[in-house]
């Protein structure tokens, strides 16, 4: 347990019909007396848990009364930061809500830093790491299926994967202690060839969690998804169409589109960051041609490229040096302007620069089309890999970092051994395997490290 006590407004800043002051430490329920006058239960303190008392803020130096609220308390170590935790809830106003907090101060609580009450949930074996790293991502999610990896992270599955590793892992230790310490007994071949073998299972199930990554990384980032085409394409009328609102400007005039517009957009659960951008064009207009700076600099940061041509005119000078951008991208080629003209477009000639990729014939303006997009996103996004609703998905950079060094010391188990490396280097890499899938559950971090994750988080979680 900590020795001070925190505070802070758990809740959005705003209008609202209720915001929450959340208190952890051991001076919480002290503070919550002082400042809290129940209208009935006056022993609340001693006997409530995990119930709602209605009653009033009250400065206990003036007796002011700041608020009508519900105060509920939580001891610990039964709360979600193992602490004693007393949270009231207030009226959801800007003033009554730092009024409150700012007498909470007063009374000798510390303002809680960015994400400290699930740091102390972890510091305090309430969650591990990667389980405290979840609450950011359901809190962070864009759709219903973001928020199921960031549940199912929480509930503690990724967690039990790597715990599991990590014990099979000291099992294969015990093995090489024992072709250590007892050489004579001539068991170094048969027990090296089983700590291959096992090695090699662990080596699947990481392979495993490493194929979901780039799956999981989307679910929780979103697919950063750039449309791109010449000027009057129909770019920004594509956005209007996805979003089902006029979120750009649409006209007849070139160039009408100069700055980045950028939103989220939920297909069947994978959330795309879908930006629109200026028209891709020479141009002497200083304002339009920052615009067409930053569009460059997007596609080459995209997960996905929607290109839009246009039917009515087929594939011009323009349109070539835009797809000579894209190339090497992952590109959903779109044939837009079919309900006002026959396609006049080669499909051949796009296959020449940009190979397999996907062709659609659709119209923004009239929404023709959209469906089968939507679906060929999903197709190229997920390419048969798993969804949210499947076992074990691993969406955090540092987790796919973490398992990707510990997959090469793992190699390098096998490597030796096929090698016959000695029994003591060989366990050097198994040793340094189970450290680094440690940094993922968080039994083996650095302060700094731990410090760095969860300055991420908002104040007051």
């Amino acid at each position: 347990m900590l020795a001070d006590t925190i505070v802070a407004i758990a809740t959005p800043l705003g209008e609202a019909s209720i915001g929450v002051i959340r208190i952890s430490g051991p001076d919480a329920i002290a503070i919550g007396r002082r400042v809290f006058v129940p209208k009935k239960n006056k022993d609340w303190y001693i006997k409530d848990n995990y119930k709602l008392v209605y009653g009033h803020v009250v400065d206990p130096d003036t007796r002011e009364v700041l608020d009508e609220v519900l105060l509920s308390v939580m001891r610990g170590p039964h709360s979600f930061t193992a602490e004693d935790v007393v949270e009231i809830s207030c009226h959801g106003g800007i003033v009554p809500l730092r009024r409150v907090l700012q007498l909470v101060l007063n009374q000798g609580a510390r303002l809680a830093e960015p994400g400290e009450f699930s740091k102390r949930a972890f510091i305090n074996g309430r969650l591990d790491l990667a389980q405290a790293e979840a609450i950011i991502d359901i809190i962070r999610a864009k759709t219903d299926a973001g928020a199921k990896v960031a549940m199912s992270q929480l509930d503690g599955r990724l967690s039990s994967e790597i715990i599991s590793l990590q014990t099979d892992i000291l099992g294969l230790l015990a093995k090489i202690e024992a072709i250590i310490d007892f050489p004579e007994d001539d068991i170094e071949e048969a027990t090296l060839d089983e700590i291959a073998a096992q090695c090699n299972i662990m080596l699947q199930k990481v392979n495993t969690l490493l194929d979901n990554a780039d799956t999981g990384k989307i679910y929780r980032e979103g697919l950063q998804t750039v449309i791109i085409g010449k000027p009057n394409v129909g770019k920004s009328s594509l956005l209007n169409a996805l979003l089902k609102e006029q979120r750009a400007i649409v006209t007849d005039i070139p160039g009408t589109t100069r700055d980045i517009i950028e939103e989220f957009l939920n297909i069947q659960g994978v959330p795309l960051k879908i930006i629109d951008t200026a028209g891709l064009r020479e141009t002497d207009d200083l304002v339009e041609k920052l615009g067409v700076a930053r569009s460059r600099q997007l596609i080459n940061q995209a997960d996905l490229v929607l290109l839009v041509l246009d039917a009515t005119t087929g594939i011009t000078e323009d349109d070539l040096k835009i797809i000579s951008l894209v190339k090497d991208k992952k590109t959903l080629v779109l044939i837009n302007k079919i309900d006002i003209a026959a396609n006049r477009i080669n499909s051949d000639k796009i296959k020449r620069y940009l190979g397999d990729s996907f062709t659609l014939e659709i119209s923004a303006k009239q929404e023709i089309g959209l469906d089968k997009l939507e679906q060929a996103i999903l197709e190229l996004v997920l390419a048969g890999k798993v969804t949210a609703a499947d076992n074990v998905i691993i969406s955090n950079t540092r987790h796919k970092q973490a398992l990707v060094r510990a997959k090469q010391h793992l190699q390098e188990v096998q490597r030796g051994i096929k090698e016959f490396v000695p029994a003591d280097l060989i366990s050097i890499d198994l040793k340094s395997a189970w450290e680094i899938l440690g940094e993922i559950t968080g039994n083996n971090v650095t302060e700094d490290l731990i410090d760095r994750i969860f300055a991420d988080f908002c104040i007051g979680k």
